[in-house]
């Protein structure tokens, strides 16, 4: 069974498991893919990873005439979600049908601790209509806007790491990563640090080199999110026309995300070869570390540098 067949077998599975915990598995498939994973290590992961995931609700019609994001943030909305993206796609074709959907969503990058945006972006690169309509009923359903910042984007420093430089360590009640992300966007300081960075065209990059520095100095757990999110935005932002507008979005939910604290330094390591790194991640069945590799390895690709492969040695180690 190729890695097509298994996505689209994956469209049994429900996007959520255990209350609300995101589904990774087709975004772990398609990683391992590119990764080098053969068929065998593919169908082991994906037996050991299934056995948590949950039967998908039976797909439900979209109301006729209703608007596209009109039932955003309505959990129970991914049944119809999943038929209207399916329809809209193979009416129009994936990239007209991203062109007016994702500066919408893009708004919410942070949903579900960035998996909407990221499970979205493996989709688009893997191509099935089956996961891109589940990916974007994923994100729309579970869609979080965080509070709106005036004057985002047009502050005077272009350096995030200065602009996060020792945030304020907000303490956020619940578990979810998105929840203290939204906890995050209510503190005062929030705004001020969001107003102060200046969007350009090398915003993106930026925020993907310091998200790679700061994981691999802390291992923080959500900062892995901000490493594969900032890749998910890079390939996604391609299919808009204002890219720093999307980048102002995405920039709102990164800072959220390094606001809700606890980023610790960890000893120094050493950066291990790619040859050493690409093996240890295919035989993880750890989905977060498969992903980071994948990242750091694309991102090297786009971008040049040596934080990405610091960052994938310190997932592995």
């Amino acid at each position: 069974m190729g890695l097509l067949e298994r996505l689209a077998a994956g469209e049994r599975f429900d996007a959520e498991y255990n209350g609300a915990l995101s589904n990774h598995l087709p975004m772990a498939l398609v990683a391992l893919h590119r990764l080098g994973a053969d068929e065998a290590r593919l169908a082991a992961f994906e037996q050991h990873y299934a056995r948590r995931l949950s039967p998908a609700p039976p797909i439900e019609d979209w109301p006729a005439g209703d608007a596209w994001a009109g039932r955003f943030g309505q959990a129970r909305a991914w049944p119809a979600y999943r038929m209207l993206f399916r329809r809209w796609i193979d009416a129009e074709g994936a990239a007209a049908m991203l062109a007016p959907v994702l500066p919408q969503l893009l708004r919410g990058s942070g949903t579900a601790a960035f998996h909407g945006l990221i499970r979205t972006a493996y989709a688009v690169q893997a191509a099935p209509a089956g996961e891109l309509a589940d990916a974007l009923a994923y994100w729309a359903c579970r869609f979080v806007d965080l509070p709106a910042v005036e004057g985002t984007g047009g502050g005077t420093e272009s350096d995030p790491a200065r602009v996060l430089a020792n945030p304020p360590q907000v303490r956020a009640p619940g578990g979810l990563i998105i929840d203290r992300m939204r906890w995050a966007a209510l503190h005062t300081d929030f705004a001020n640090r969001a107003a102060r960075l200046r969007i350009d065209d090398g915003t993106l990059e930026r925020l993907a080199r310091h998200a790679a520095a700061v994981y691999a100095a802390t291992g923080n757990f959500t900062v892995l999110h901000l490493v594969t999110g900032c890749h998910a935005a890079r390939v996604l932002i391609g299919f808009v026309d204002d890219r720093r507008a999307a980048t102002a979005d995405v920039w709102r939910a990164y800072a959220a995300g390094v606001m809700t604290g606890g980023l610790r330094s960890l000893a120094p390591i050493d950066a291990l070869p790619w040859d050493a790194i690409l093996p240890a991640a295919i035989a993880s069945d750890d989905e977060h570390v498969i992903k980071l590799v994948d990242s750091c390895r694309e991102q090297e690709r786009a971008y040049g540098g040596h934080e990405w492969r610091l960052a994938a040695s310190r997932a592995v180690k």
